[in-house]
């Protein structure tokens, strides 16, 4: 473990307004090294169960993966590719066993012990990087809406609240091999804090809005806060939600 801070983590999970929960996440830590954690978030959909055996796929192909990585010896951007292309795979003959077409989007991020992190996603579920309550970085949506923002015809804000904002570009699950985004952050630093989430959760807040959040609140009371905020802003509408959050916090 990098010194200099601990890790608090909090995970959040709801089905909102939805008849299912299709959202599926874990935090797991290393069951040999310690400071070495992995998040991972699932955002499945494909009728009643197909979405949620999509997303089930996932945590069972990262769980597995991750229990076999050494960081020591392995490379994290490896194992994180890994895990989408085995999880699109795996997705992908649950669909020939069925009837449903179960899809799901994917995002990951995994820190070790010496405090550099790496992420991946493909589809539309996210990973903020915030510094107190500075953004830093998050990932870019595999969608159609991202594609007009990327082309200049729309703004972020006009994203936002975009009819076709559920339309993806890519995912797991279907016929095309799945659009992967990674980054890597050279070494984390006290005041740090990462949250991946669903669309259920980001729909409904600025980076600002995060931010303040996210630097203001425990990470169990910021989880809390966001899916509370998220479902009424929804007003009776809302996607499942979900998230992660982990901060880094100086040793007293």
């Amino acid at each position: 473990m990098a010194t200099g801070y601990r890790l608090s983590a909090s995970t959040g999970i709801h089905k909102g307004d939805r008849d299912y929960q299709q959202d599926q996440l874990a935090l797991l830590k290393h069951t040999r090294v310690n400071g070495c954690m992995l998040a991972v978030l699932a955002d499945g959909m494909g009728g009643r169960s197909g979405g949620r055996k999509a997303s089930d796929q996932v945590m069972m192909t990262a769980r597995q993966l991750f229990e076999r990585y050494d960081p020591e010896t392995d490379d994290a951007v490896a194992i994180l590719n890994q895990i989408v292309q085995e999880a699109h795979i795996v997705i992908k003959l649950t669909a020939i066993s069925s009837e449903e077409e179960p899809h799901s989007t994917l995002v990951a991020f995994l820190i070790n012990p010496l405090g550099d992190c790496y992420w991946v996603h493909t589809g539309d579920s996210r990973i903020y990087h915030f510094h107190g309550n500075r953004f830093i970085k998050r990932t870019v949506d595999h969608s159609y809406v991202q594609t007009l923002v990327d082309r200049g015809e729309i703004t972020e804000e006009q994203a936002q609240v975009h009819p076709q904002s559920n339309i993806l570009m890519g995912c797991l699950g279907t016929d095309n091999d799945p659009p992967i985004g990674t980054h890597f952050i050279t070494q984390l630093r006290p005041g740090d804090t990462l949250m991946a989430c669903s669309d259920g959760v980001w729909h409904y807040f600025n980076n600002n809005e995060l931010g303040s959040v996210l630097s203001t609140l425990s990470a169990r009371e910021a989880t809390e806060f966001l899916i509370e905020k998220a479902r009424s802003r929804a007003r009776g509408g809302g996607d499942n939600l979900s998230l992660i959050i982990v901060k880094l916090e100086p040793l007293d």
